[in-house]
């Protein structure tokens, strides 16, 4: 069965995924150049992540949705297992947002342009000036009722394992005084590992747990540390037994 899958991949999935995801980041492009990015910005990747992730069978739960208040912004926070994070979220979170991610994406060719054009957050680390910038972009984002995912822990795992969170988002919901809403991601480790980037991939289900909303306590360090510690009790919790407790990640 595991050759079978293998060669259904390469002569299926493969080619629709790449002829798919140049598409959509063209769509992307055109669409943010007449207007209204929002919209361009998130509904071909959703259409995209929710193809990709039906093209590869595999099965998908959500839990939680019901936590969710509509039209409210959120700064969402996960775990960051692998790559099948992008696709989970961006297909079932079903909700606009924007990306808080990382500089290097934009040198691969059509995505870094489709990004750059939607207007995803692009942390930038290179001098404060830089990450002045990013925080900036951010809370712009925030202020026009949009919301953002970020994964605070700056990496994906190498073991499955969460590392440490970092302060940013919680300082940008702070300072916005927006709740924090974390997810937890389970199976995305499973399926393509760190350590097996654009490999072949593995049959697993995966699950997004959408968990109650932190709401701020105040404004300050205090409501910084409390909603950091609360995420990542919950994120932590939703965990499967396999991944559960810290683990070190030195590319953090």
């Amino acid at each position: 069965m595991k050759y079978l899958y293998r060669l259904y991949e390469l002569l299926i999935v493969f080619p629709i995924f790449l002829v798919s995801t140049v598409l959509v980041g063209l769509f992307t492009i055109v669409g943010c150049a007449l207007g209204n990015g929002h919209f361009w910005g998130y509904w071909p990747g959703h259409l995209w992540a929710r193809l990709t992730i039906s093209l590869l069978l595999l099965p998908v739960k959500v839990e939680g949705r019901e936590n969710l208040e509509p039209g409210q912004s959120y700064v969402f926070v996960a775990n960051h297992q692998g790559v099948f994070d992008i696709f989970l979220i961006y297909g079932f979170l079903n909700r606009n947002f924007k990306w808080m991610m990382k500089r290097g994406l934009l040198s691969i060719p059509v995505i870094g342009t489709a990004c750059r054009s939607s207007h995803q957050i692009i942390v930038d680390k290179r001098g404060a000036s830089k990450i002045k910038g990013t925080y900036d972009a951010a809370r712009d984002i925030l202020r026009e009722g949009m919301s953002v995912v970020v994964f605070p822990e700056g990496s994906r795992s190498f073991t499955g394992h969460m590392g440490f969170f970092r302060r940013g988002a919680f300082m940008l919901a702070d300072e916005l005084q927006l709740p924090v809403c974390p997810l937890t991601i389970n199976g995305s480790f499973n399926i393509m590992p760190r350590t097996r980037d654009w490999h072949w991939v593995i049959w697993h289900p995966l699950r997004l747990t959408i968990h109650k909303p932190i709401h701020p306590i105040g404004k300050g360090r205090e409501n910084i540390d409390n909603m950091k510690d609360k995420s990542y009790e919950a994120v932590m919790s939703g965990l499967v037994a396999e991944y559960q407790g810290y683990v070190e990640n030195k590319d953090q």
